[in-house]
């Protein structure tokens, strides 16, 4: 069975559970479980393989730290708790065996949920979701299965910010935004920073981009910071059972008024901060050195977002980050002053508009910001318009295609490399800086890159209108004579209009 399929079956046997439980507060409870079996099976591996070849290690806790596996004792095994489903006590047994994880493991202390046992959440159906995944089987292989638990979480969270729309996902950027924003900087090597960084999209997407580029993702160190208690423990469990190592500080922290990584120099950064937070508490930041630019106003934090972005680049540092599209033109409170010292500081390099209906939480278009510190092209910024990508998978919710995805990259990918690239109109644009002037420093790419061209059909113009205008009086006749019908049957059954 392909892992989608799996993952959606998986997915609609778990939601069918749900009953009346509100979506955000379900959300904790399977995610919680999910990342304990995950931290179960990887125990259990080790633990089979040491049983073979060192039986007297096989209790040895250091044996298993020492591979980063997690310490699981005896009674917060998965079997000792998939035994005890259908007991009326197993609120109890998952609160115990997680606080006793969180003890043996410091990294994982304050992360873990442990409110199974409160009594508005049914035991029965609690039962029912460890059954569940008590049955996941992916032919017997725990290095494939402890894999499959973690595509399963991240399909999940993807799936509950689905499910919470408007009213929650803020944790969640969509996967297809984050393979857009990873493929074009290319994290290879380096320190990868993600000042607000949700349940770590961003990290899991980037060392998926290393494996699947034949790199090591040894050569990455993962740095990041949440203002949200229950988002950073989201992300602290995610990252955990990816097997990513990772500095999200000790707790949740505002990324504005607690730089949990002050001295941080990134090569790159991955963001997609709240769009256009209104209260971030700028009063008592006026000093800040991170303003550079210029203030950004109290009333909307997306340049207090790029300034610091900016702050924490280091010399050859580049970043990718999703901003609404208000922040291309804005001229509201000294934004436009900084956006024009950007530009005039060679650092933006290039600005992609996407089309709209991409995040949960919002329908408005946005677009990704490519910052650089070293450009190639100095003095030149390359405009995308990729408003008319993407694929409609619901009514409320749009996706990029993996076409769509390279389309776009292979487009900066070959601009910054200066290889087999030419502007296309209505697509894509190189400008300079004198341009960008004369256009007021807005960086909408659509003032740039212009309208398509259509195909040259062949039909002279006047043929065409005239066409075009005989056939729009035949349908003007047609519906008079299709609204002349209407009323001859309405008046026959007593109505008229």
């Amino acid at each position: 069975m392909a892992t989608i399929g799996f993952e959606e079956k998986l997915w609609a046997a778990a939601d069918k559970l749900r009953n009346n439980m509100d979506a955000a507060e379900y959300k904790h409870v399977v995610l919680g479980l999910i990342f304990l079996k995950y931290v179960s099976d990887s125990f259990m591996e080790k633990w089979n393989e040491l049983m073979e070849i060192a039986p007297d290690f096989a209790e040895d806790r250091d044996a298993y730290m020492a591979e980063g596996v997690f310490w699981v004792p005896e009674e917060a095994r998965w079997n000792y708790i998939a035994e005890r489903a259908k007991q009326p006590e197993i609120g109890q047994v998952v609160d115990q065996a997680l606080d006793m994880i969180e003890k043996e493991n410091p990294t994982l202390k304050g992360v873990l949920p442990k409110n199974y046992s409160r009594p508005e959440l049914d035991k029965r159906i609690l039962g029912e979701i460890i059954d569940l995944f008590s049955n996941i089987d992916v032919g017997g292989n725990g290095a494939k299965e402890k894999d499959v638990l973690g595509r399963v979480y991240e399909y999940f969270l993807g799936k509950f910010a689905e499910k919470e729309g408007k009213g929650g996902g803020e944790f969640y950027t969509p996967k297809s935004v984050v393979k857009l924003m990873v493929e074009m900087i290319q994290p290879f090597k380096g320190y990868v920073y993600d000042p607000c960084c949700g349940s770590g999209g961003m990290f899991v997407q980037s060392l998926k981009f290393v494996e699947e580029h034949a790199g090591n993702t040894f050569d990455i160190s993962i740095y990041g910071q949440e203002s949200n208690p229950t988002t950073w423990k989201l992300a602290k469990m995610n990252l955990a059972i990816r097997g990513i190592e990772s500095n999200l500080g000790s707790k949740n922290a505002d990324t504005f008024h607690n730089d949990l990584h002050p001295t941080l120099k990134a090569d790159y950064i991955l963001a997609n901060p709240p769009f256009n937070d209104s209260d971030w508490g700028q009063p008592s930041l006026t000093e800040d050195p991170r303003w550079k630019y210029g203030l950004p106003p109290a009333g909307n934090a997306n340049y207090a977002w790029l300034s610091h972005m900016v702050d924490k680049l280091g010399q050859n540092g580049k970043a990718a980050v999703v901003l609404a599209n208000g922040s291309l033109s804005t001229n509201t409170s000294n934004e436009g002053e900084i956006r024009k010292n950007l530009i005039e500081a060679d650092l933006v390099e290039a600005i992609v508009a996407l089309p709209d209906k991409l995040f949960y939480t919002t329908g408005i278009p946005v677009s990704v910001w490519i910052l650089n510190r070293n450009k190639t092209h100095k003095g030149k910024t390359l405009f995308i318009d990729a408003r008319d990508h993407g694929t409609l998978v619901s009514r409320r919710l749009r996706e990029l295609t993996d076409e769509d995805i390279r389309n776009v990259a292979d487009t900066y990918i070959n601009w910054q490399n200066k290889e087999n690239y030419e502007d296309v109109q209505g697509f894509c644009k190189e400008a300079d800086l004198e341009e960008i002037k004369k256009h007021e420093y807005i960086l909408t790419p659509g003032r740039y890159v212009g309208v398509e061209e259509e195909e040259d059909d062949g039909e002279p113009f006047e043929e065409k209108m005239e066409r075009l205008t005989a056939d729009l009086s035949e349908q003007f006749e047609k519906s008079s004579e299709l609204e002349e019908e209407i009323r001859k049957q309405l008046g026959g059954i007593g109505f008229e209009i």
